[in-house]
């Protein structure tokens, strides 16, 4: 059309050069564009009585968004068939595992200890976590649905996030509990009491969701023009703000700020409780002192090491040129990390594995039935 239009300019100019002014003006009736049969509101009506409220109710509607749509891999629809199993397949490895591992640590006294009772509830948020989104993934990749609604949309949203910071906010209370096992084992029991471990689980809990409360609310208050279509398998907060059609500097702001409080604050102290702990270790004499004592720490710094690693490599790695590996990248961190939990805690850890064979044979549970 534009091009039409330039040629035809082109030829009004020709006209007038040659045959004068007539022939131009026929030319120049031909770029008239037809006015549209509406017209927009005039300016009194729109402020007139009531022509405010119009306006506002017509924007309203325009850009109201009741579901969002999730693209997930929809043009590589046979390896969403793959995904579909394999990720099936972790998400029950991970309730299993993570259930079982918070079930034996409720039943068996010898894990009622502050490092067990902390590390229930990192089993808890990998739960919980994974619930949030995995089952309506998995249903999105069978295309049955790729719809989320809004309200489903907001809290699948403010889960991750919260139980994001709070796994953060764990791991470094775990750290510290290490810390205090292994360089003031005779004020263990002083240090690390019943209700100073429910103070920091709640502390750390409170933090996650409240961090997450601002990040919604930052977000759920920007216009999106109707804009509904989410590029990802799920609601995850920088795909959102993809869709908004308004100024996110101060989202982006916040949302920094946040990370470097939450996840690197976090690391350091981590990282300082193990320097600590490797100086006590050092120091034993025997090697087989140094090896209990470097026991009682390895499943925790493992668990940090994959859960800090695996962001590193998602953040930190150069752009892939294709947007599917980025999103398949974020899926596994979201998946598969949670499901190793259990498994790195029983493999590596004595009371853990004492436990569930005395479930498997019985004798746990009916210990526990005897109370009653």
């Amino acid at each position: 059309m534009a091009a039409e239009r330039t040629s035809c300019r082109s030829k009004a100019h020709l006209s007038l050069s040659t045959d004068g002014g007539t022939k131009f003006q026929r030319e120049a009736e031909m770029l008239r564009i037809p006015r549209p049969s509406h017209s927009f509101p005039s300016q009194p009506e729109l402020c007139g009585p009531g022509g405010k409220r119009r306006k506002e109710m017509n924007w309203a509607n325009h850009t109201a968004v009741t579901e969002y749509i999730l693209l997930g891999l929809q043009e590589h629809h046979s390896l969403e068939i793959v995904l579909f199993v394999l990720c099936l397949g972790i998400y029950c490895t991970t309730l299993l595992g993570n259930s079982l591992l918070v079930g034996l640590i409720v039943l068996d006294p010898r894990l009622h200890t502050p490092m067990y009772f902390f590390l229930s509830h990192l089993s808890l948020i990998d739960i919980c976590g994974t619930t949030s989104f995995i089952p309506l993934m998995l249903i999105n990749f069978l295309d049955v649905q790729r719809t989320i609604s809004f309200p489903g949309c907001a809290l699948q949203m403010y889960i991750t996030l919260a139980l994001g910071a709070t796994e953060c906010l764990l791991l470094a209370v775990m750290a510290y509990d290490r810390y205090v096992a292994i360089c003031q084992p005779l004020r263990y029991s002083e240090l690390m009491n019943g209700p100073l471990c429910v103070r920091m689980a709640v502390v750390s809990w409170g933090t996650g969701f409240a961090n997450s409360l601002l990040h919604s609310i930052l977000v759920w208050r920007l216009p999106f023009c109707g804009h509904n279509v989410i590029n990802h398998f799920f609601c995850e907060i920088l795909a959102v703000l993809k869709l908004a059609c308004g100024d996110i500097s101060l989202n982006a702001l916040i949302l920094m700020v946040a990370t470097a409080v939450l996840t690197m604050t976090p690391l350091l102290l981590i990282c300082l409780s193990y320097m600590f702990i490797l100086a006590a270790i050092f120091r034993v004499p025997s090697t087989a002192g140094r090896a209990k004592a470097f026991s009682t720490c390895s499943a925790h710094l493992t668990v940090v090491v994959i859960f800090y690693g695996t962001i590193s490599f998602m953040y930190l790695k150069p752009k892939a040129k294709d947007p599917s590996v980025d999103k398949i990248i974020t899926l596994f961190y979201g998946i598969v990390t949670p499901s190793l939990n259990p498994f790195i805690y029983s493999l590596r850890n004595m009371e853990v594995r004492a436990a569930v064979t005395a479930l498997l044979g019985g004798g746990l549970l009916a210990r526990k039935m005897s109370h009653f």
